[in-house]
């Protein structure tokens, strides 16, 4: 029986009804209903953050780990605007993220009134649906639309504005049945579409027609289980793997068959592996990460493009055949035709000696004695040395992530975040807080560079208010290094970057945190292993020796394979 209850009320019912157990966010007067009502909910759980872009950068994060949704919420004006940015981030990178704000009343939005904006203006290029709630009736079908939405592949951002005074009006409407995306299972009522056999046969023979192809795996393997099927094919097929940064995990990094990573910028192995290569397929390849004409300069290659969507038309990028549809489906429908008419074997010499020169490279710092100045490779290292396998790494934005992608051996899916779409500043901490928040056993570490971490640091508060455990290491150079770099490689000078930091241990200690400083190569592991014990959040910080940008671009310049 329906019952009469404000309309906040039955928002949140909805929000409940479709499984949201996270909201994230900053309060505001426009909002207050809602958040009365959410605090008389048992099943949702409110994340006071203390900035937006924040509580955006978590939803995102708990999107990424666990493909379900969250939310991000703010009030309306400069609230809505400060999560515009996290927003972005979520899109690009086809994380599912709920965007809630509030809005005045519907009886001031004709006029300039105070804080009043178009907030659904401003959502539309960063979302992939945005309604404002003009009509409370409408609430169950928007709620249902929005997460139905933003779970549907390729996942990504959707945005609902509540105005004050339609949250306070009385109705009695209760949710919409929710109906799940599946692929396999008999009882579903959405089944996602998949690829037909005809085209799977034409990829085959063109696998058979190769002699020495190659995979570009991205950012879409790492969902929906994709990264299992991904790993049965490779060892059927034996066919090499690159993958972009978002790819990383989706195939061990110690795999045979792995060569690199790609997405420098730069001309790396794994650049030249799939130069070398005579047929591309490319796995859930989001162009955003990384152009074609880094790879296919010469537009050469030929290119298989497998996706839940057809190929971006791009000069670089024209495949010969397209695979439409569900990633593991594809996947699995190819092994069973390498099961039914058996895959030629593929020697594949130059890329096994691309491979391990990789390797010789990458390796090549990890005994470094230095001191005063860290090494990234040595630190990387040594971190991973450090880990669990299934330990999570999330990276910020600046130098350090170019180090991870290249760096940092990964061996399962979602155990290294690095935001590469969008790529906005800020994300490693706010990532790791909701990370935490899953209560997961494997332990949460972060990497920022000292630009990147104060952007939000403000976090910092939060992770100690709810007793995270994470551990936020912090690369200093006191400079924006990453712009450093690019603009030295491309102009051959570079601009004011520099800047002066807070005294770190004195921060730590006024959020409550525990503080490490380590400026010693050979005490890298032990110190690793110390703070992996402590209880409570960890400030790391890493003097680091940025030289080695220089010497990598160098290296890259007169790569020989």
């Amino acid at each position: 029986m329906k019952k009469t209850m404000k309309a906040s009320d039955l928002f949140v019912k909805c929000l409940e009804n479709e499984g949201i157990e996270y909201i994230f966010g900053v309060p505001g007067e426009e909002i207050a209903d809602f958040l009365v009502s959410l605090n008389n909910s048992d099943k949702i759980k409110f994340i006071l953050t203390r900035h937006e872009q924040s509580a955006a950068f978590m939803a995102d994060v708990y999107g990424r780990l666990t493909g379900r949704l969250a939310c991000c919420l703010s009030t309306l004006g400069p609230g809505a605007s400060n999560l515009l940015t996290g927003v972005a981030n979520a899109n690009m990178d086809h994380s599912p993220l709920l965007v809630l704000t509030g809005q005045g009343a519907t009886d001031k939005l004709h006029k300039e009134s105070h804080q009043i904006m178009d907030v659904c203006e401003m959502f539309k290029p960063v979302t992939k649906w945005t309604t404002s709630i003009t009509n409370p009736s409408t609430i169950p079908e928007i709620t249902r639309k929005a997460v139905r939405l933003a779970m549907y592949e390729k996942p990504g951002a959707t945005h609902i504005e509540l105005p004050e005074d339609i949250a306070k009006i009385k109705i009695k409407k209760i949710p919409l049945k929710v109906k799940k995306i599946c692929t396999n299972a008999i009882q579903c009522s959405l089944k996602r579409p998949v690829p037909d056999d005809e085209t799977i046969k034409e990829v085959f023979d063109l696998i058979q027609e190769s002699n020495s192809p190659i995979m570009i795996v991205g950012n879409g393997v790492i969902r929906k289980n994709a990264s299992a099927q991904l790993r049965r094919l490779c060892e059927k097929a034996k066919i090499p793997v690159v993958s972009t940064f978002m790819g990383k995990g989706a195939i061990d990094t110690d795999s045979n068959l792995f060569i690199s990573t790609i997405g420098l910028g730069a001309t790396d192995y794994g650049d030249y592996a799939v130069m070398c290569a005579d047929l591309v397929i490319t796995i859930g390849f989001d162009m955003v990460e990384y152009h074609p004409r880094l790879w296919n300069q010469n537009n050469k290659a030929r290119i298989i493009h497998i996706d839940f969507e057809p190929a971006e038309v791009d000069e670089h990028y024209m495949p010969e055949i397209e695979v439409v549809g569900d990633i593991t489906t594809a996947l699995k429908k190819l092994s069973k035709c390498i099961n039914h008419y058996d895959i030629k074997k593929f020697k594949n010499k130059r890329h096994k000696n691309i491979c391990k020169k990789n390797e010789d490279d990458i390796n090549k710092n990890n005994k470094d004695k230095s001191e005063g100045l860290i090494k990234p490779q040595k630190f990387l290292y040594d971190l991973r040395k450090s880990m669990g396998e299934r330990d999570l790494l999330i990276s910020d934005v600046g130098a350090h992530k170019m180090w991870i992608a290249r760096n940092f051996k990964c061996h399962h899916p979602n155990t290294c975040i690095i935001p590469n779409g969008f790529s906005a500043m800020g994300f490693a901490l706010p990532g790791a807080i909701a990370a935490d928040l899953l209560n997961t056993k494997n332990k949460i570490y972060s990497i920022s560079g000292d630009g990147g971490f104060l952007m939000n640091s403000h976090e910092m508060e939060t992770a100690k208010r709810f007793s995270t455990n994470i551990i936020s290491i912090l690369w200093e150079d006191k400079s924006y290094g990453l712009i450093k770099w690019k603009q030295k490689i491309k102009l051959g000078e570079t601009t004011d970057l520099d800047f002066n930091n807070p005294d770190w241990k004195l921060l730590a200690k006024a959020y409550g945190w525990n503080y490490v400083f380590e400026n010693k190569s050979t005490r890298l592991v032990s110190t690793l292993k110390k703070i992996r014990k402590l209880k409570g959040p960890t400030l790391f910080i890493v003097p680091i020796d940025y030289r080695e940008n220089y010497k990598l671009t160098k290296k890259l310049n007169s790569l020989e394979i």
